[in-house]
């Protein structure tokens, strides 16, 4: 990815199905789930390195001796930090107490996170301050055990503003306005309305207030809480929580927008937001892991009974293909072949581009993450080539000499690696001016990989922005001197902002959109389109009618390839001699190749939920206005 886009988060949960004891006695270690919830972090690091946290809820722990704990990190290596943290705990009693370090009760009850349930999470700041008082998980105290709540999630809701004010309804005095913080108060407002309505009864039922406390755990109905609680949530989600007493949940949106995997055997219950961390960290099959549905809960009680129930009615799924194209990790088997589908799709494109003159074309590829659709470029390629080859040799075989025929057969796909990153430059420097130096030069080249009479194709996996390109990646290729230079996009034109939890807020940031205002204003159209625009957007937020995406209408008088076209203009050096193309993933080609995952509003603008079209709209509004904010 030229530009750097963040993802909100990463979830991780691990509930142990049987006593602390068959671990020690197994695995030689009282910390089984707690070293295998650090692994299940470090494993989605690419989903959130601005900070990390883990909570951990003690079972069947007495009056007087605490049964959760918590750490959280915002400081660089957030992840190691709180991991060595908990270890140390372990070890330094263990070093006090010598004569304890097997007993596991005492351990239990003395050691933080000597625990059967856990829950993490790794974030980017996406929005806000990063520090750690942001990070998950969040905690709701209370002294009745069944009353304590613990939340983490990888989520963004487009509608927080309202579900805080509800709160602010129902008499309530929310310390914040995050919408975690919302989300953890609506969960806990219909979990304390559940714990009174269990003990009214088991009072009219001559219950003693001791006694009631066990049953109240028992009887309380998560599906039924998290029903309630979601009934008006309007984002992509996944939510993790962590009941005192020890139930556990994890809940996703009715659209499967945010992805979630859970993976279950006699011993362990685990959670992740992405499948190749289980099957890695539990060392399991690709199909023992399943994906929890949209729209469903996944109840883990305390007595270990294991279910998953719908909440919110699903009629659709659109999961985030963008996590498939750049988020995800590539290891997992069905994202790695959508990535090389990606490549392989586009290489008709490139053949047109360069037309058709392989031997004069050098294939490339920046960043690394754009590797994998790159291997499915260059094995089209090289189909293509052999399909020549072949052609060749039955057109001319009553001609062909050992020579000729080996000409023939050395003709590959020509590969070289024309830039590399420079891990060690960060761009720290604040004033501009002397930033973007400093951005010309996160990439190097290798000299000599390029003659002039080449074309050099260059693979990333999107492009969002613009600005890395034109001010680093650009510069840095027309220092090789190349005839030809073609940007490929695995992904189609991001021309929308999104609103679940990737960092793509503001409209005007992107360079599709900046590229059709400035095909409007070559034609002449641009403040007629742009106020007609508004005008719509206006009025649809005043009638709070969220049905369409008036944003639609600035890029509907024109084709991808003609703003393609304007973007080349746009990034070119004016001072360059060479020609520019970029090519993007056609829209029906990445529903060819993330065929089981249709969330494309990024590309498309068909949002899943209400709150999409509200979201860009008020973009298109924050646009026009001149506002730099959020559009939600």
């Amino acid at each position: 990815m030229s530009d750097r886009l963040n993802h909100e988060c990463g979830l991780a949960l691990i509930r142990l199905l049987k006593p602390l004891e068959f671990y020690q006695k197994k695995y030689g270690s009282v910390s089984y789930g707690l070293n295998k919830l650090y692994l299940m972090l470090e494993k989605q690091h690419n989903r959130g390195q601005d900070g990390a946290g883990f909570a951990s809820v003690k079972l069947n722990m007495k009056p007087g001796q605490r049964f959760m704990h918590r750490e959280r990190s915002a400081n660089q290596n957030p992840i190691q930090e709180i991991f060595k943290l908990a270890n140390e705990n372990i070890t330094n009693y263990k070093k006090q107490h010598p004569k304890f370090k097997d007993d596991i009760g005492n351990l239990k009850k003395n050691v933080p996170h000597v625990s059967e349930l856990f829950l993490g999470h790794v974030r980017y700041g996406t929005f806000g301050q990063n520090s750690k008082d942001a990070v998950h998980p969040f905690l709701r105290q209370n002294n009745w055990m069944h009353r304590n709540l613990i939340v983490a999630g990888n989520f963004n809701m487009t509608n927080n503003n309202q579900m805080f004010q509800d709160l602010v309804n129902l008499g309530q005095h929310p310390k914040e306005m995050s919408d975690t913080v919302t989300i953890m108060e609506r969960i806990g407002h219909f979990l304390d309305d559940s714990v009174s309505k269990i003990y009214k009864k088991l009072k009219k039922e001559g219950v003693s207030k001791i006694d009631a406390s066990s049953i109240i755990a028992e009887r309380i109905d998560l599906h039924k809480i998290i029903k309630k609680a979601s009934k008006d949530w309007d984002g992509g989600y996944v939510i993790g929580g962590l009941i005192g007493h020890g139930d556990a949940f994890v809940v996703r949106d009715q659209a499967g927008i945010r992805p979630a995997f859970f993976y279950k055997d006699d011993e362990v219950v685990v959670v992740a937001s992405e499948r190749p961390v289980i099957q890695t960290v539990f060392n399991t099959d690709f199909d023992e892991i399943k994906e929890i549905n949209p729209g469903d809960c996944l109840i883990i009680k305390k007595s270990g009974k294991v279910f998953t129930k719908n909440v919110i009615k699903s009629n659709f799924k659109k999961s985030c293909s963008f996590e498939r194209i750049y988020f995800s990790r590539g290891s997992d088997q069905e994202i790695y072949n959508e990535r090389k589908k990606l490549g392989k799709l586009v290489f008709p494109q490139i053949l047109e581009s360069v037309n058709s003159d392989l031997e004069n074309t050098v294939f490339s590829y920046i960043p690394n993450t754009a590797e994998v659709s790159f291997y499915g470029l260059v094995h089209e390629a090289e189909k293509y080539i052999i399909d020549l080859t072949r052609k060749k040799i039955l057109r001319n075989k009553s001609k062909i000499n050992d020579e000729i025929l080996k000409k023939i057969l050395s003709f590959r796909p020509r590969i070289e690696k024309v830039a590399i990153k420079d891990a060690k430059l960060r761009t720290f420097i604040t004033d501009d001016v002397n930033r973007d130096e400093l951005v010309k030069h996160v990439y190097d080249i290798t000299y000599g990989s390029i003659k002039k009479t080449d074309n050099l194709v260059i693979v990333d996996d999107s492009i969002v922005r613009g600005t890395t390109l034109q001010k680093s990646i650009l510069k840095m290729l027309n220092r090789l001197s190349p005839k030809k230079i073609v940007v490929v996009s695995s992904a189609p034109q991001i021309r929308y902002p999104d609103c679940y939890g990737i960092d793509m807020a503001k409209i005007e940031d992107f360079i599709a959109f900046r590229a059709a205002i400035e095909l409007h204003k070559d034609r002449g159209s641009s403040d007629k389109i742009i106020k007609d625009t508004y005008d719509k957007c206006i009025q649809s937020k005043e009638k709070v009618d969220y049905k369409k995406n008036h944003v639609k209408n600035i890029y509907k008088d024109f084709s991808p390839e003609q703003i393609s076209a304007k973007m080349s203009e746009m990034l070119i050096d004016s001072n360059s001699k060479i020609e520019l193309e970029i090519i993007f993933q056609k829209v029906e080609n990445l529903h060819k190749a993330c065929s089981n995952h249709k969330g494309d509003w990024y590309f498309t603008g068909d949002y899943p939920t209400p709150g999409g079209n509200k979201v860009v709209n008020q973009a298109f509004i924050n646009f026009v206005e001149g506002k730099s904010a959020r559009a939600y």
